[in-house]
């Protein structure tokens, strides 16, 4: 049905990553996905096996939380129809914020206007790094965001090489690169890597990991 969703969990937690990090948020956790990343950190949403809800009460519930960012992620949430309807319902609640985070796949169009795109760059060691649909970076609105998550010095040159070729200049799109949790190298020298080279991204550290909060 096109206004259902299979929904993997919803919670209150602080907005780790992005240029919202920090902030309280309302996530909606969709199943499914069409990506098997070697580092994902949400296993568990990846088979399509969730709760099946309808969009009205997934807003409604939205509406009674207190906090001023919504996201709605994965698994890989623009693999089911009903997603931009819900993510329609979502922007229309009055003062929040609303978040997809997408794995940059899939054509993101479909998202509505008012709705912030963090849309992942898959680097080398993700073992998914030719799944990025190149069509995206000319869909991108100035709001929406660009992530990379960096495994290694390769994946580091990897994602320099494409913010250099493909993202620099981009008028008002914020570029990240995070460090994938409990690799050799730190957040330390990522960033010092960062820093030599002179790239105009943002060191992205996961808040909600640093402070061991889901």
């Amino acid at each position: 049905m096109n206004d259902t969703l299979e929904v993997c969990e919803r919670f209150c937690s602080l907005q780790g990553e992005s240029s919202y990090a920090g902030m309280g948020c309302y996530f909606i956790r969709l199943a499914g996905c069409n990506l098997r990343c070697r580092y994902c950190d949400s296993a568990h949403a990846v088979e399509k096996s969730g709760t099946l809800i309808t969009v009205d009460v997934l807003v409604d519930e939205a509406v009674r939380t207190r906090v001023p960012l919504i996201e709605v992620t994965g698994g890989e949430p623009l693999l089911q129809v009903a997603t931009p309807r819900l993510l329609r319902g979502l922007s229309a609640i009055p003062g929040r914020t609303v978040l997809i985070e997408t794995n940059g796949s899939l054509d993101i169009s479909e998202i509505p206007s008012g709705v912030v795109a963090v849309v992942d760059v898959k680097c080398p060691d993700s073992g998914a790094a030719d799944s990025f649909d190149m069509v995206n970076l000319a869909r991108l609105r100035p709001q929406d965001e660009l992530k990379f998550v960096i495994g290694s010095r390769r994946d580091y040159e990897w994602a320099r090489q494409f913010v250099r070729q493909h993202a620099a200049g981009r008028r008002g799109t914020a570029v990240h690169f995070s460090p994938v949790a409990g690799t050799e190298f730190s957040a330390t020298e990522l960033a010092s890597w960062i820093v030599d080279d002179g790239l105009n991204v943002r060191l992205q550290l996961q808040v909600h990991r640093m402070l061991q909060i889901r």
